[in-house]
Order: C-alpha cells, then sequence, then structure tokens
C-alpha cells in the first residue's frame, strides 16, 4: 500500500472548502496525495481540483453515482480503493460523508475515525470529546487503510496543494462496475434552506457578538465594526435564540463551524459550545470587560474593557486608516 486518497465532496457544481482542508491534511501524512472526484460527470471537478499541484487526480464517473446515494459511493469507491491500494483514505466530515463512510470503512474491517482535529507522529490523530471539554487521541490498527475524516475549519483549505511542487496533477479515470438493482436508495429533493443563509465557513474575516451586548437596539455597534473590517456579521447561542440575528449566523456546536483568517469575538465569554465552533480561527480577537472569561484563553490579542467604548473607537479607528 502507498499513498493517501483525498475523497472530495462537490457543493452546488464545485469542490466545497471543507475538500481543500482534507486535502491539506491529506499532505500532512504523505505528499504523494491523490483526490478523488466522484459522480456521472467529474470533468468540471477534476479540472477545479488539477489547477491546484498535487500528485494525481482519480475521475470516478458512473451514471448511477447522481444523484448521491450511499449505496452508490460506498460501491464505486470500495472498488476504486482495492484497485489503488492506499495506506489513509481521508474525508471532509460532512453530513453526506456521515451517511457512507463509516458503511465503506466497515467493507474493510475497518472503523472511521470521525471528526479529527490534529495529527501527530505515528500517526496519532485527535478527536474532540464533550463539546471539546476532553481530546482523545487515536492510532489505527489493522491490515486495511485507515479511513479518516477531518472537522471543517481544523486544516487551513489553502494550503492544499503546497507541498506537492509546481507541476500539475495527472487526470486519470476510473469506472467502477454498478448495477441499478444495487441501489436499495431513492433520495428526496435535497434540503434547500432559506435564501438568505450565509456560508460563515467560508467567512475570512468575522465579528460575533455574545450577551454582553445587552439589547437588540444595540446591534448596530457591532454591524458597524464588521461593515468597517469587510467582515461578515456572526454570534452566539443566545444572540440567536433570542432572535436577534437569524439562526443562519450562530457560531459554535449547535451553529456553524468557522475558520477564518480573523475572528473578533464582542461580548462573548466563551462557553465551550462556542469555542468549539471558532477556535480554529487564525487570529482571534477578543473584546470582553472580564478579564477572566474563557474568551481569552483562545484568544491571539485580548481587550479587557467596555465594549460600548472600545468597540466605537475600533471602528472609527479602521475607518480612518481606510
Amino acid at each position: 500500500m502507498s499513498g493517501v486518497l483525498v475523497i472530495c465532496e462537490e457543493r452546488a457544481g464545485r469542490i466545497g472548502r471543507t475538500s481543500w482542508e482534507a486535502l491539506t491534511a491529506g499532505q500532512r501524512l504523505n505528499d504523494a496525495v491523490t483526490a478523488v472526484v466522484i459522480g456521472a460527470q467529474t470533468e468540471s471537478l477534476a479540472a477545479e481540483v488539477a489547477a491546484r499541484p498535487l500528485g494525481k487526480v482519480i475521475r470516478v464517473e458512473h451514471t448511477l453515482l447522481a444523484p448521491y446515494t450511499g449505496d452508490g459511493f460506498t460501491l464505486a469507491l470500495e472498488q476504486l480503493i482495492r484497485a489503488e491500494k492506499p495506506d489513509y483514505v481521508v474525508f471532509p466530515h460532512t453530513y453526506q460523508v456521515r451517511d457512507y463512510a463509516p458503511a465503506l470503512a466497515a467493507r474493510f474491517g475497518q472503523s472511521l475515525i470521525g471528526d479529527v482535529i490534529g495529527m501527530a507522529e505515528g500517526p496519532v490523530f485527535a478527536r474532540q470529546l464533550m463539546q471539546g471539554r476532553l481530546h482523545g487521541q487515536y492510532r489505527p490498527s489493522g491490515n486495511g487503510p485507515c479511513f479518516l475524516s477531518v472537522q471543517a475549519g481544523a486544516f487551513p483549505a489553502e494550503a492544499a496543494g503546497a507541498a506537492a511542487g509546481a507541476a500539475s496533477p495527472a487526470i486519470s479515470n476510473f469506472a467502477p462496475t454498478l448495477d441499478a438493482a444495487q441501489i436499495r436508495t431513492r433520495p428526496g429533493e435535497p434540503f434547500r434552506e432559506s435564501a438568505q443563509t450565509v456560508d460563515l465557513g467560508s467567512a475570512q474575516r468575522i465579528v460575533s457578538v455574545g450577551r454582553g451586548i445587552k439589547d437588540a437596539a444595540n446591534l448596530p455597534l457591532v454591524q458597524d465594526l464588521a461593515a468597517a473590517l469587510g467582515a461578515e456579521l456572526a454570534a452566539s447561542r443566545p444572540i440567536c435564540d433570542a432572535g436577534w440575528l437569524p439562526m443562519e449566523r450562530q457560531v459554535g456546536s449547535s451553529g456553524q463551524t468557522v475558520a477564518p483568517r480573523l475572528y473578533v469575538a464582542v461580548g462573548i465569554s466563551g462557553a465551550i459550545q462556542h469555542l468549539v465552533g471558532m477556535k480554529g480561527s487564525q487570529c482571534i480577537v477578543a473584546i470582553n470587560k472580564d478579564v477572566e472569561a474563557p474568551i481569552f484563553e483562545v484568544a491571539d490579542y485580548g481587550i479587557s474593557g467596555d465594549l460600548f467604548e472600545v468597540v466605537p473607537a475600533l471602528t472609527e479607528a479602521l475607518k480612518a486608516a481606510q
């Protein structure tokens, strides 16, 4: 066995950000990374992946692979893995992957190590337990390939391809043997969120507000700061539960997981449920008058002060600098 297969997932006709993060994780294991795109028509997806310098790209294509079914993906990828014999198979930790990847791993007598947030020599893979209160460490065993999925935001998407050199990857085709009788499920219409849904996971700058804002009438204070930074506005759960901001803007274990370049936490104490969703951010700035607030433990820069004084001053300074 040799190398790493990274299974990329399509989102609205393009490679999803979490797939680029999975490619970065794969390169931490071995520079010889093979990106896999799967579906009924994969030419454009393969071209998108091949724009980055990776090892190679494989198109797994069959008419029965669209629309997505767990049966189809499991059968097709099982055939590919048996042909390629990789050491590792890496997935983005998405709802789709959670549907079929455990069954795929079981066909090789393996378990899926899900929601990985880090890795060390060995290799040893780290996962969060009890909503981030504990970290578990897992070392793969057995004779088959190791299957793992990586948590959104745990690895930088921008680094995908950085370890492979400058050459463009070769693209090859793999045609699995599938029969319609093997597809036991009929997928319904995909879940469609409201048109106003915000993809915070793709945002490079986020200003997030917590209970320290005290009242919905004070939200424009933070909105002005977000506008000055060119950032998306987000919130902790209490703000969304109160209806002050829509649920689509919630960050945390029951909201979105984000990893922007800049995350500004305004009036957020830093409950573990919130930290789970944002501590992968590259730079965290916390503004809170409580010097003992847990948010300062993960912050790169901390401002201990009244947000009603700090935020307007910061906004004005940003406007002046522009």
